[in-house]
């Protein structure tokens, strides 16, 4: 290989306050091709602690080869994207070890639940029941959990590596990955990255760790009719000396949530009952022109779910008078609030709406948050009191003046009168909806608590999952865009906030909701694609926000673009994209 060939400026940049001069001198040149780990081993600088590198601001797997001038930075285990790709390790190297157990089982992922990851089998009979040939009748998840530890102890290589697009079809075809096929089927690519480990191979999305054995912290138990992978969290993991996750770590208390559970699993049913629970069979009716069916059966599934929602209303008509909805950040929750609004009208009931946002204090009164500012997502930030005095007269039948809060002023101001009559359901939209703090003073018999979240159950393919938080932050950043003029690199700065904000005052409360609406829609990933690649090219690489940006772009290539003209104009998915037929 020619000097003409070879990598210069290859840069190494700790964050531990190295300055520009001396990460200058850490660098050298290395040959087209060589690995970032080769680089940093050549360099004398240690991997401990590393789960991948930044490669230009890119996260990239430090056994990804080199093909341009790069500037390297760590990605740490200790990180939230180093525990990401902690978790996608820990899934490859399951792919690794199902495949030596259940050779003619097909192992699909499912969703996060409990701080893990649910798996099930394609045949549909439950995970641990079978012996799969390990010592004295071990069972199956038994065994499974051994091979992965003795994989782990084996610190095998994960490489990665191009394969001809016809060569990875027939290679998946033979593994019988017919999600994968179906997935590739729609991509123009020549070249398919891929990750290999021990005679096993499977499609490369996102980066993974260079080495087995830094995987030693997982477990493996049953949960209904598959089983749990279980990583250590932010909150209860650590890293050890040897710069990896300590093993005697404890993975915190398992919290199930059956409520989320069973809605999952329905989701999951009605995705097989109408074939469609992947993006490449996604794609494939996209490309075949029949789309337009499949949108209209997903938007009847979703009327169907909201008026089951009223009916449970009406139903408990004369005790439950309050509708709580609450959700994460872009569940649809606003508009699920006035779809239920209207079927409640359906069944004779007259909903009143009103916004938690006209009860806040003033700034000055909010708690503050880590940084000094007002937390302006805690409940504190509400006048709680007042709230519950003006509920507690319209239950009375008593007239009130509900408030304006003027966000520009950071003042309240008095706005319309209302009074509830006997067929009237109060319905309340807000972060809080589901703790009880925010309603203490109305008693559990009259509020009736609905929790929004867009849970998807549809797959890139068998191995890999389409977060429900990235389904979140796509619909986020098209509607900031679309209705606050913020930009990409506005929105994906602001939306670790927004997660801490989340897992503090939201998702404590989900199991305690009468009724889980799953807002996700099967086909909008394909039709915010369409608004949300033109924002994501607009993240500079200098910028922070470029690995997000990029790693999000990568995520959205899977998926053929839907026109936006063909979503109905009272789809949930109008919240985010524009041109509903409700009014905000």
């Amino acid at each position: 290989m020619s000097r003409n060939q070879a990598i210069r400026g290859l840069t190494i940049r700790w964050q531990d306050g190295m300055t520009e001069e001396i990460a200058a001198a850490v660098s050298g040149e290395f040959p087209v091709g060589t690995t970032s780990g080769e680089a940093l081993d050549a360099l004398g600088v240690s991997r401990s602690g590393l789960a991948a590198v930044y490669v230009n601001n890119e996260i990239r797997s430090l056994a990804a080869p080199l093909v341009v001038n790069a500037v390297l930075k760590p990605v740490s285990l200790a990180s939230h994207e180093g525990r990401v790709v902690y978790r996608s390790s820990l899934a490859f190297l399951l792919g690794a070890a199902a495949a030596q157990v259940f050779p003619n089982r097909r192992l699909i992922v499912g969703h996060s639940l409990g701080n893990g990851y649910y798996y099930h089998f394609a045949d549909g009979k439950p995970a641990g029941t079978d012996n799969a040939g390990g010592p004295n009748g071990m069972d199956g998840l038994a065994r499974l959990k051994e091979t992965m530890t003795e994989l782990v102890k084996a610190d095998c290589a994960i490489s990665f590596y191009y394969i001809a697009h016809e060569e990875a079809v027939v290679l998946f075809q033979e593994k019988g990955q017919p999600d994968t096929v179906a997935l590739l089927e729609e991509r123009i690519a020549a070249n398919v990255p891929v990750y290999a480990c021990n005679g096993w191979v499977d499609l490369a999305i996102g980066a993974l760790v260079p080495r087995t054995g830094i995987l030693s912290v997982f477990d493996i138990f049953p949960y209904e009719d598959g089983f749990l992978l279980r990583y250590p969290t932010s909150s209860s993991g650590g890293i050890g000396p040897d710069g990896v996750f300590a093993p005697d770590v404890p993975f915190g208390p398992f919290e199930d949530i059956p409520k989320l559970f069973a809605v999952y699993r329905e989701y999951k049913q009605w995705g097989r009952i109408v074939g469609l629970h992947s993006a490449g069979k996604l794609n494939r009716l996209t490309a075949a022109g029949d789309i337009e069916d499949f949108i209209r059966i997903a938007e009847a599934f979703h009327a169907k779910k909201l008026a089951d929602a009223a009916d449970k209303i009406y139903d408990l008509r004369g005790d439950a008078r309050i509708v709580l909805i609450a959700g994460p950040s872009s569940s649809g929750k606003t508009t699920t609030a006035k779809r239920i609004a209207v079927q409640l009208r359906v069944l004779g009931m007259e909903p009143l709406a009103i916004s938690l946002d006209d009860y806040y204090n003033p700034p000055h009164l909010a708690p503050k948050d880590e940084d000094g500012n007002p937390d302006l997502e805690c409940l504190e930030a509400l006048d709680v009191p007042y709230l519950n005095e003006q509920l507690e007269r319209l239950l009375e039948g008593d007239e009130i003046t509900l408030p304006v809060f003027d966000f520009k002023t950071c003042t309240r101001r008095e706005g319309k009168k209302v009074r509830a009559g006997r067929r009237t359901v109060i319905v309340i939209e807000g972060i809080h909806g589901l703790n009880d703090k925010l309603t203490e003073m109305i008693p559990a018999r009259a509020k009736f608590k609905l929790y929004v979240s867009p849970l998807t159950q549809l797959n890139l393919d068998d191995h890999n999952r389409v977060p429900t938080s990235d389904n979140r932050l796509i619909r986020r950043l098209v509607r900031d865009h679309q209705f606050r003029g913020t930009s990409a690199s506005g929105t994906l700065s602001m939306w670790p906030s927004v997660r801490r904000g989340e897992l503090r005052h939201i998702f404590p409360y989900q199991n305690s909701a009468d009724f889980i609406f799953n807002s996700a829609l099967d086909y909008e990933l394909a039709v915010l694609k369409f608004y949300a690649e033109p924002l994501l090219h607009t993240v500079k690489p200098r910028e922070a926000a470029f690995a997000e940006a990029s790693r999000l772009l990568g995520f959205l290539d899977r998926f053929t673009p839907i026109l936006p003209q063909i979503v109905p104009l009272e789809s949930i998915l109008r919240e985010f994209i524009g041109g509903s037929g409700f009014k905000y």
